[in-house]
Order: structure tokens, then C-alpha cells, then sequence
């Protein structure tokens, strides 16, 4: 950013800069961002941006998408961290992003940030909007805390299942197919979101220790996304 602001005058303008005028170095930005570290101020902007995109009817509530991604930490020094593995994978420490957003516009609505080592059911609950239409979520959402948490704000939950009742293999195979098909076409929208956010946005590491700093990366990165996101909805 700063040597944006000293390279780029259209860059300079657009953040209020006059021509003449000095713009900040480096270590201011690294100073504020610590400030609202500090304050806890990262989950605030969120919501106020986000209130601000729906106030202008970019969303239009539909259903709800709710998924989790890793994301690996600064240092294996960081304390609030923690090792977690999937199957076939590295094992990868740092923490886990929780995200809800929504069905038909993809802006991102709710984030929580924990050690990757938290049940993705557990901390999914408290990303769920309070009108969150049907939800879709893949199978580490299974269990009744995860489905009674949507059902107690009147909606329904729909989780990928992994078995059902049935004569035989092909018959429990075809099953699968016709109840997770609808869900997994729904819901893999928000892959895109964490490719995009990891790809083009810098959240593939962590870049400072300790889980306030994390949570502001995650809700400024979940920021930035969303007004370019809501920018190309009003384009469209």
C-alpha cells in the first residue's frame, strides 16, 4: 500500500491525497493495522461494510453457504496455533477460517476464526445468519448441534450425507447421488470464495502470530472481497 500510494496518483487520489501532500510509509500501516488488532476492530468494519452492501439491496436472501478452510500460520512459534491433518494431506499449522455466505450473490456474511484444530460443526453454529434460508454445508456439519442451530432460526439444514439405509451397495450409491448432487452443485460456490481469497487476496499464510492479528487479516481480506464483489454485482 505504500508503494502504491507513492507510485500511483490515481491510487493517491482515491484515498484522499492531495498532490503535494506526503503519504504515509510503511510503518504507519504496519501501526494501525496493530491498532485494530488491539481493539478487536477487524469483526466491526466487517459487519458495518456488510450492512452496508445489503442496505443497498445487493442481497437478496435466498440460502445460506457454510464451509471452513486452513489457513497455515506466520511461524510454528505461534501460540495460538494448531497441527491439524486430513486424510491424503500435509499436515498444516495454523488455523481455520469459518465462513457463511450467501447462496445467490456469494458475498461473504459471517466469519469466525479459530486453531485449525476446531470441529468445523462446532464453530460453523456461529457463523449461521439470523435468516439464513436453507443452509448447505458438507459432512463435517453432521449432528444436532449444527442442525438444531439452523432449525432454531426456522430454517433447514442440508448436509451432504455419507450413508443411508439400503438393499445393497448400488442401491445405498444411488442414494448418496440423488440427496448429496443438489447440495454439492449448491455449495461449491464457496470454494471459489476461499480459491479467490487465497489466489489473489494473500490468505494462503498468516502473516503476523497470534489469533487477534489472524481474525484481522481474515475479516479485512473477507472485506476487500466483498466490495469487489458487490461493486460487480451493481455493474451487473
Amino acid at each position: 500500500m505504500a508503494e502504491a500510494l507513492d507510485e500511483r496518483a490515481s491510487f493517491s487520489r482515491f484515498c484522499g491525497f492531495s498532490k503535494n501532500e506526503p503519504t504515509p510509509e510503511r510503518t504507519a500501516f504496519v501501526r494501525f493495522r496493530r491498532a485494530l488488532a488491539k481493539r478487536g476492530l477487524g469483526e466491526k468494519l466487517f459487519e458495518v461494510i456488510t450492512d452496508q452492501l445489503c442496505g443497498q439491496q445487493v442481497s437478496v436472501k435466498q440460502g445460506t453457504l457454510v464451509d471452513a478452510t486452513i489457513i497455515a500460520s506466520a511461524s510454528k512459534d505461534d501460540e495460538d496455533a494448531r497441527w491439524i491433518k486430513h486424510r491424503n494431506r500435509k499436515a498444516v499449522y495454523g488455523y481455520k477460517a469459518h465462513v457463511a455466505c450467501d447462496e445467490d450473490t456469494a458475498l461473504i456474511e459471517r466469519v469466525k476464526v479459530t486453531p485449525a484444530n476446531i470441529n468445523d460443526g462446532k464453530a460453523g453454529c456461529d457463523v449461521i445468519p439470523d435468516d439464513p434460508g436453507d443452509v448447505y454445508a458438507d459432512s463435517a456439519y453432521r449432528g444436532s448441534r449444527f442442525r438444531d442451530a439452523v432449525e432454531t432460526r426456522g430454517d433447514r439444514a442440508r448436509v451432504v450425507a455419507t450413508h443411508v439405509w439400503a438393499r445393497d451397495e448400488d442401491d445405498a450409491g444411488a442414494m448418496l447421488r440423488a440427496i448429496n448432487g443438489p447440495i454439492h452443485k449448491v455449495r461449491g460456490r464457496i470454494k471459489k470464495i476461499f480459491g479467490t481469497c487465497k489466489q489473489h487476496y494473500g490468505l494462503r499464510r498468516i502473516v503476523c502470530r497470534g489469533i487477534a492479528k489472524a481474525t484481522l487479516q481474515v475479516m479485512l481480506t473477507a472485506i476487500a472481497y466483498n466490495l469487489k464483489r458487490g461493486l460487480n454485482l451493481q455493474r451487473a
